[in-house]
């Protein structure tokens, strides 16, 4: 287990020379990573109870459809899944209603998967309301084998917008840093389930801090190939990409800032760690504070106009907010005496961060309307939350049996899963956006 650091500006992660190995996502294998196992525990606080049905000729295709969609929702925690008894329903119903609402059901659907010209596949699916007895409408997709999975996360994405009102993340990405062994460091991309992994590189020197430019085309890290720790963005179709902070000393730490055109990285310049903003595609930095104290892991607020941060300016490290243009300094955390890796919700209302109590490095939460604080995860050796693009749920690392893996959960602490990966420490995590594709 890598134990946490406040001196986080200095990266004192172990070093070994040598290149890193980068693959572009094209040329990727789909099978270079073990799956994901996802365990659910909790339930919403109100649950949709929702019929899904088996697709008709489901046994041609490469992956199970249905089965993709019902695990979906059932990670959300706010829904009751049913299969339908094992019955066939596809896009042309006929809706039961009687019999649904007979199960109790508030809503069902069905759909179909054929195989057509090319080597594609044609997913057809529709949804039925069971109380109003009303068509909710569906979805017609074709696609190559390797993007079914993405098209039933869309099924899952329509589904839980029509029945909850909010657009659904399903189908959105997840990056993350894995280690197994002791020079052996890589830097992935998944589905959100944990399902799909790929590389986006390889290397034998440790990886930090990924996140996502707002578009979801391009990734920023920390990566240590040349010795010390400098901020790289690399193109996530391609696998190209630039080193933009390679200053002095350590960088480290980078944050987009909304609109993708700028970075705040975490310079030594000064010989204290301190945050500066730059262009993303590579500049001059400009220091935003001047402090004595050790300032770090920087966020943005959601509209552009301040940067959530670390510091130890009143002595153990603590949450503060700063405008961009400089001025008062405003202290967020003040429950325990070490609380780190802020992460802002994306309607700005919400705050989560690691908060350590006793010896534990916990999840938790605080709206900053009320000031109002929430455990979300009391277990052990939590680290890096990051929002979902709807901000319903949470993506952060956790200390599991035999080391890290990565864990969700809901925005109302009552639904946790965990994607657990034999073999390596999972760590890292950022949530990818919303994109054109997904």
């Amino acid at each position: 287990m890598q134990r946490r650091r406040f001196v986080l500006g200095s990266l004192s992660a172990p070093l070994v020379r040598g290149a890193a190995s980068l693959v572009g996502f094209a040329a990727l294998s789909r099978s270079a990573q073990a799956q994901f196992k996802v365990d659910v525990s909790g339930i919403g606080a109100t649950q949709i109870p929702v019929g899904i049905g088996a697709f008709r000729d489901p046994n041609q295709c490469p992956q199970p459809i249905a089965d993709i969609v019902r695990a979906d929702l059932t990670r959300s925690g706010l829904f009751a899944v049913s299969n339908l008894g094992g019955q066939t329903l596809t896009e042309q119903g006929p809706p039961d209603y009687a019999g649904w609402r007979s199960q109790n059901l508030e809503a069902a659907a069905g759909g179909s998967v054929a195989q057509v010209a090319g080597g594609r596949w044609q997913i057809q699916f529709r949804l039925w309301d069971a109380v109003k007895q009303a068509d909710l409408g569906g979805l017609a997709l074709t696609v190559m084998p390797g993007d079914l999975r993405l098209a039933a996360h869309k099924i899952s994405d329509y589904i839980y917008q029509k029945l909850t009102g909010q657009r659904g993340v399903f189908a959105t990405r997840i990056a993350y840093i894995t280690k197994a062994g002791q020079h052996n460091f890589s830097l992935n991309i998944a589905d959100s389930d944990g399902a799909n992994p790929q590389f986006a590189l390889r290397s034998r020197e440790p990886l930090l801090s990924p996140v996502w430019s707002p578009n979801g085309q391009d990734l920023a890290y920390v990566s240590f190939e040349t010795g010390k720790p400098v901020v790289f963005v690399q193109d996530v179709r391609s696998g190209a990409r630039r080193a933009v902070a390679n200053f002095k000393g350590s960088n480290s730490a980078p944050a987009y800032s909304p609109d993708g055109g700028t970075l705040a990285v975490v310079l030594t310049l000064t010989g204290r760690s301190q945050i500066y903003l730059m262009p993303s595609k590579g500049g001059t930095p400009r220091q935003l504070m001047r402090s004595y104290s050790i300032d770090t892991e920087p966020v943005f607020a959601p509209d552009g106009q301040s940067l959530y941060f670390v510091s130890d300016r009143d002595g153990g490290p603590q949450v503060y907010k700063v405008g961009l243009n400089g001025g008062s300094v405003q202290r967020i955390t003040y429950s325990g005496g070490y609380n780190v890796s802020p992460a802002i919700s994306p309607d700005g209302k919400t705050l989560a961060y690691v908060s350590q109590q006793g010896n534990n490095y916990q999840l938790w939460s605080i709206n900053l309307a009320t000031n109002a604080t929430q455990v979300l995860d009391e277990g052990s050796d939590c680290g890096h939350p990051s929002f979902a693009p709807n901000g319903q749920i949470v993506l952060y690392s956790a200390g599991g049996r035999g080391g890290e893996v990565l864990k969700t959960v809901s925005i109302d602490g009552r639904v946790r899963s965990t994607l657990s990966q034999a073999g390596v420490q999972v760590r890292e995590p950022s949530w990818g956006p919303w994109t054109p594709d997904r």
